[in-house]
């Protein structure tokens, strides 16, 4: 099923089998912000993809070494705010 939300892009319908933490932590931010639950997923995906794809074409990677990088990258970062 899909659909057009005005000037969005098209939507499909679809179900997924997601961590119950995860969604818990999706459920908690739509409600802080107002969103959906869709569209907070939808724009984590987005986020999550794009800089995967950004370190790959920088740093020629393939997927794998890509996801490495961004993994390594987000505990960096999360090191550095605990301390």
């Amino acid at each position: 099923m899909i659909w057009q939300y005005g000037d969005m892009a098209r939507r499909i319908k679809t179900t997924l089998s997601v961590d119950e933490d995860l969604m818990r932590h999706v459920r908690v931010r739509a409600a802080r912000t107002g969103r959906t639950q869709s569209d907070v997923l939808e724009e984590a995906l987005r986020q999550g993809l794009g800089v995967v794809q950004r370190i790959r074409a920088k740093n020629e990677a393939d997927e794998e070494e890509a996801l490495g990088l961004a993994a390594e990258a987000v505990h960096e970062v999360r090191a550095e705010r605990s301390r």
